[in-house]
């Protein structure tokens, strides 16, 4: 049986920092102490948060301010930090540690009692109590250092509080998964296709993310190695899992074709392993001694958590671990995604999705179709593939874009609300969607922000998710929701523009 890649939540932590100083006494500072653990404790025992909150002793000084982020930066199980100011932290002992901290920042406004005690408020209740006026401080030298960070404000015992907790915790622990991708390409990209392209060396340095190329030849010498009874045990599996054609099935006329498959998936999936890989592309010119183009192969090692982008495409490949990560253990799932023909009867437009065979079986909670159907591209064998309506409901699109001086994300909340008619010759998976604010707004700005036809299509992350991962890497996004105008979005890129050639140079 195959395993899917570790959970990446998996011994990940985000400490929780609070400030104070000495000037208050140890007694206050006990108290300090003991109030700012229940406040981890509230978070970390959230259902919501997906990893472990740890709480860090207090810190009242320059020097250890700055330790604590040093060590936070130097622990591989940090994927992030809290800092909630207790009291009145002065700002300025804050400068060096925030200037030194590389990992992603939640600035959490909150105070450990949800209600004033009206009757009985006094001075020193006031004295310890002074987050309204130490958060304050701490944001300003956030500002003015012109640090990215989330700010959360609410009583740490609230679902509303702990949501965005965990909407952040799921966005730093996609932020820390791109710095560990190694990212393999089996081949190039597609011959004279622009958008696919994009400087890999930029990306690493932003976003972490390290991409190379084998030789598809490479691929086949690890496929061809593969054992029948890694193939039996794959088909056992195919046969438990999936509604397989007749053809397909062992007593089948084409079952030869599900073993190479199965073939191609074993060696693939060995391959990934031992380059230490979560993301890969393949390309449909580039196939060398392969028997058929990776269909069935790609769809489950996307379910199983790896990153994919058709032709070469990297940067899609990206998004898609990213999304795999960041929606790990969340209803829905994320898939690579091509905007491939629409429905524009008046009223009823919509866009459907598919691609020529690598949509992720994540996307539905129904028993996929195994099939098999002629490719007339590629020049290989008939590939086998799995075939389902992705589920309807809320999702979004996103789209990562190469603009010389920056990566743009361009992001469309959808609703998926599946096909007005049965699609018996379409011997591919889907997904057809309403895209917000309307068909034609959306279109219009997906192509006036330079947006890619391959996406990631997620219906396990939020927007909301993907502005925070957007805010850690210092990526531009390019939000299309239910607010957008063609004309307002046209300024925003217009602003963006000045804004990036400014501050990064072109």
């Amino acid at each position: 049986m195959t395993t899917a890649l570790p959970s990446p939540f998996a011994g990940k932590e985000i400490w929780f920092l609070t400030g104070s100083q000495d000037l208050y006494g140890e007694e206050t500072l006990a108290q300090v102490a003991e109030q700012s653990l229940q406040v981890a404790a509230w978070l970390d025992e959230a259902e919501s948060v997906p990893v472990r909150i740890v709480w860090r002793p207090v810190l009242k000084e320059r020097d250890s301010i700055r330790a604590a982020m040093l060590e936070a930066n130097a622990n591989p199980s940090c994927i992030g930090v809290i800092a909630w100011m207790h009291t009145f932290s002065p700002a300025k002992m804050w400068i060096l540690g925030i200037d030194a901290l590389r990992k992603p920042l939640l600035q959490l406004h909150t105070q450990f009692s949800a209600e004033l005690p009206w009757a009985t408020l006094d001075m020193d209740y006031m004295n310890l109590n002074q987050a309204a006026h130490g958060d304050r401080e701490f944001g300003y030298i956030l500002s003015r250092l012109g640090r990215p960070r989330k700010i959360v404000v609410g009583h740490a015992t609230q679902a509303a509080t702990q949501a965005k907790v965990a909407t952040w915790a799921r966005a730093a622990a996609g932020w820390d998964a791109l710095h560990d991708t190694r990212l393999v390409r089996f081949g190039d990209n597609m011959r004279n296709v622009a958008v696919t392209e994009g400087d890999k060396t930029e990306a690493e340095l932003r976003l972490g993310v390290s991409v190379n190329t084998w030789s598809v030849n490479d691929l086949v010498a690890v496929v061809d190695a593969v054992s029948e009874a890694e193939i039996d045990a794959l088909i056992e599996e195919y046969l438990d899992r999936y509604d397989v054609v007749p053809e397909l099935r062992p007593d089948g006329e084409r079952h030869e074709s599900l073993r190479y498959g199965a073939r191609l998936e074993a060696g693939m999936r060995r391959f990934l392993v031992e380059h230490d890989a979560t993301a890969f592309t393949t390309n449909f010119e580039d196939l060398g001694a392969l028997r058929q183009l990776p269909g069935l192969a790609v769809q489950r090692l996307m379910a199983d958590g790896y990153g994919f982008g058709a032709e070469g495409d990297w940067k899609t490949a990206i998004l898609v671990r990213a999304a795999k990560v960041m929606g790990h253990g969340l209803a829905g799932g994320a898939s690579l995604m091509e905007d491939y023909c629409y429905e524009m009867t008046e009223g009823k437009e919509k866009i459907l999705g598919a691609h020529m065979l690598e949509v992720c079986p994540s996307l539905t909670e129904s028993k996929p179709r195994l099939e098999i159907h002629p490719l007339g591209i590629g020049g290989r064998e008939d590939p086998v593939r799995l075939v389902f309506d992705a589920d309807t409901g809320p999702g979004i699109v996103v789209a990562m874009s190469d603009m010389r001086e920056r990566f743009r994300l361009t992001a469309n909340v959808v609703k998926v609300v599946g096909p007005d008619a049965p699609l018996p010759a379409l011997p591919v998976a889907r997904a057809v969607w309403e895209p917000a604010p309307d068909f034609s707004t959306s279109t219009e700005c997906w192509m006036l922000s330079g947006a890619a036809h391959h996406t990631v299509m997620s219906t396990s992350t939020t927007l909301q998710t993907w502005q925070d991962l957007a805010e850690m890497a210092q990526m531009e996004l390019a939000v299309i929701d239910e607010d957008t105008t063609t004309r307002g979005f046209a300024q925003e890129r217009r602003l963006n523009q000045a804004y990036y050639r400014l501050t990064q140079g072109a």
